[in-house]
């Protein structure tokens, strides 16, 4: 079985699945990871194309910069071109998981709610099952940034100025919003983190049958 884990950024997919994978002893992998290895096989010309989010973060550096420039709906829109190009390679992942009679944890933005439903349809209800974590609140999302145990985290790390992080949470929204329209096209399951995180969690495991 491959359990899908997608929605947007900092949204708690990571630690969902890093979770599962110690309780229910499944492999895990995030699709970034699967974004870099692809990445390998393309020319720099080739990459600069299919990853404009990557390019651009790499052109403004810090995230004030990235965020006070790019509007939410356009950074939801390069988030969204980059995750299509790692649909290749999450199928890939998928396929040999599946074929080794293996249950393995796929999590990360690049899994979309059609992806998740053509992988469905391709390979079986038996082998695939998905669910979708979201926030929609931008306020509480800029004050439980700074609750983060992450080491070396990526928006504290790159960010000097406090209303960046209500500029995050405010794309995050919106990518949730879109998240949960999609989403609703192929019935599945989109649960809200903005409260109670520890029991969203656990009715996360429990929709998946973990």
């Amino acid at each position: 079985m491959i359990y899908f884990i997608g929605g947007p950024p900092r949204c708690g997919k990571t630690t969902f699945a890093k979770t599962m994978s110690k309780k229910c002893g499944i492999p895990w992998i995030s699709t970034d990871m699967l974004q870099v290895v692809s990445g390998e096989y393309m020319s720099e010309q080739e990459w600069n194309k299919s990853h404009p989010y990557s390019l651009l973060r790499r052109k403004l550096k810090t995230n004030d910069a990235f965020y006070n420039k790019l509007t939410p709906q356009k950074i939801v829109s390069v988030l969204r071109r980059q995750a299509r190009q790692t649909f290749r390679a999450i199928d890939m992942a998928a396929i040999c998981e599946i074929n080794d009679g293996n249950s393995y944890i796929i999590e990360g933005y690049h899994i979309e709610p059609s992806l998740a439903f053509k992988l469905t349809k391709k390979y079986g209800q038996k082998n695939i099952k998905a669910i979708f974590l979201v926030k929609y609140n931008a306020e509480k999302f800029a004050v439980d940034v700074h609750k983060s145990t992450t080491p070396n985290d990526w928006l504290i790390v790159g960010t000097k100025k406090k209303e960046t992080f209500l500029k995050v949470g405010r794309m995050v929204s919106l990518y949730s919003g879109w998240l949960k329209k999609e989403a609703g096209k192929y019935g599945y399951k989109v649960l809200s983190m903005d409260d109670n995180f520890k029991k969203r969690l656990d009715a996360a495991k429990q929709y998946l049958c973990l």
